[in-house]
């Protein structure tokens, strides 16, 4: 058995760092040179182990594949593409702890065959639609639904495509990269403080939340702000508010669930009137679909209720909305363990964000490992993990791999 050597990961991390990053931080947004530049590192120390193949699929994918006694395989994944001024962990930790799990179990007679996948465009930075390369394996991909997408400067999202070889209208062709898959691993920050604030390293993740995203408008009357008697106001500001305080109150009354109000537009929004229309936005997140569903009808009888006694009216706009998506209940035991094993101590928590596992775990058994997330800052150039905890990290998924590919042989 091939010893695995975390440290070389921390190594490929500060490299890659100095790659493809600056002093506002990476830089490797999808579909642009500096995320090819990491492509081209990651291809170079991929060819370099024995036996191992390198390819790319119709939707931009690079694979890698050690063969086994069976074809069916086991898939470890990642990403390497980041937000525009973001982390040296995000996605790229993914990628290179698994090139470091192939370098050490390559070699290695095994049941099944083992295979790497680094993900095009997770983040969706430039034209704003994530997990375009995971979508595309998993089928869910519409294309017709991100053709007109375009990115600041006005380039289309097919056209940045074809620069990089990759035709939109044949982009579900990469379905067939998954045909023999029989499991799906990715080890991720976490992303946010939950590990740290209960001082453990790593963790197992039951799944990825379900959303709800609303655009919630209030309609009341706008006047004069020194006229206008305060018993009479049909003030859209303050129904909103207090409706956001409600639905903050809901939320922290569930237990691991989120509500989040992020934006607030009110008209005419001058000093000297108080507001006739208001708009918020409500995000809101659970691992249980009826939780969800629960949390949703409690905030639309809470912003009616809360509307009527400002003398105000309410409607509500779906933006955007995706179901919880639990993850494998063996495969999530399975990962309990490992880390338990690895790390002395373990924790099972969900993912408030959404990762490539969760268009896998769609069409196979998937799960996830989390590793600890300084102050919980990610996306930022700030983003970080003690190395100790990074180092564990390699060491579990690598344990994590062997279980999996035994378990599903």
């Amino acid at each position: 058995m091939a010893a695995i050597d975390p440290g070389r990961v921390v190594a490929d991390l500060r490299e890659l760092k100095g790659l493809t990053g600056d002093d506002d931080g990476a830089q490797r947004v999808a579909w642009t040179d500096t995320w090819k530049a990491a492509n081209d590192w990651l291809r170079k120390a991929l060819d370099a182990i024995d036996g191992v193949s390198v390819e790319s699929d119709a939707a931009g994918n690079i694979w890698a594949t050690a063969p086994g006694d069976s074809e069916r395989f086991v898939i470890i994944g990642g990403h390497l593409d980041s937000v525009p001024d973001g982390g040296w962990l995000d996605g790229i930790l993914n990628v290179l702890a698994g090139l470091e799990v192939l370098r050490a179990q390559a070699p290695e007679a095994r049941p099944l065959t083992l295979k790497l996948v680094s993900w095009a465009d997770e983040e969706g930075a430039r034209f704003g639609r994530s997990l375009l390369g995971s979508s595309a394996a998993a089928g869910s991909l519409e294309p017709d639904s991100v053709r007109g997408l375009t990115d600041r400067d006005g380039t289309a999202l097919p056209d940045a495509l074809r620069e990089h070889g990759v035709d939109l209208d044949s982009a579900l062709d990469a379905r067939s990269a998954l045909e023999g898959a029989a499991a799906y691993l990715e080890l991720h920050i976490e992303q946010g403080p939950v590990l740290e604030s209960i001082d453990k390293p790593l963790g197992a993740v039951l799944g990825t939340f379900g959303v709800e995203r609303h655009a919630v408008r209030f309609t009341g009357l706008h006047a004069h702000a020194g006229s206008t008697p305060m018993d009479v106001r049909r003030d859209a500001f303050l129904a909103a508010a207090r409706s956001a305080l409600a639905f903050r109150e809901d939320a922290a009354s569930r237990d691991d669930v989120r509500a989040t109000t992020g934006t607030v537009k009110v008209s005419p929004g001058i000093v000297t009137a108080f507001n006739g229309r208001c708009e918020l936005s409500l995000d809101q997140r659970a691992l249980d679909a009826d939780v969800l569903a629960d949390m949703l009808a409690t905030a639309k009888a809470a912003s009616e209720r809360i509307a009527a006694e400002e003398g105000c009216e309410v409607s509500w706009e779906r933006i955007w909305q995706i179901e919880p998506i639990p993850f494998d209940d063996e495969l999530v035991d399975m990962a309990d363990a490992v880390i338990e094993e690895v790390a002395g101590t373990s924790h099972r928590l969900p993912s408030g964000p959404l990762h490539d596992a969760a268009e896998m775990a769609r069409v196979i058994p998937t799960v996830m490992l989390f590793v600890k997330s300084l102050r919980g800052l990610s996306h930022t150039k700030e983003e970080d993990t003690p190395v100790e905890d990074l180092e564990l990290s390699v060491r579990a998924l690598d344990e994590l791999t062997r279980r999996a590919l035994a378990w599903a042989a």
